[in-house]
């Protein structure tokens, strides 16, 4: 089992940057896919970027593309999202996943993803 915690959240202007870390606990972290997904008031949670369980492949939605990188630490057992340029529209709860299969391939369906944080906010003021 795997338990996540982010962290990292907080206001920023347009054109910021933000780092989210997420804390796993739980020996398999380093065998999971781990994802990143954002829920915008009133909205579907969307998927934002995954990070394969070495870390050598990501995957990002067309919104974030370019401004944001994740990255993993498996060592720290921590993923991060680095966003920058961020835009009033990035405004969300962003939530980290930990995939449900042992090293297992990307995912952009949160239903691929068995843990869940309780999420962090951002919001970007314009």
């Amino acid at each position: 089992q795997v338990q996540v915690v982010e962290s990292g959240g907080g206001l920023v202007q347009t054109g910021g940057s933000l780092r989210l870390s997420c804390a796993a606990s739980g020996g398999t972290f380093s065998t999971r896919g781990m994802g990143w997904f954002r829920q915008a008031p009133g909205k579907d949670r969307d998927f934002v970027a995954a990070i394969s369980w070495g870390g050598g492949t990501t995957y990002y939605s067309d919104s974030v593309k370019g401004r944001f990188t994740i990255s993993r630490d498996n060592y720290k057992n921590t993923v991060y999202l680095q966003m920058n340029s961020l835009k009033p529209e990035d405004t969300a709860v962003y939530y980290c996943a930990a995939g449900r299969r042992l090293r297992g391939g990307l995912s952009v369906d949160e239903d691929e993803y068995e843990y869940w944080g309780q999420g962090t906010q951002v919001t970007v003021s314009s």
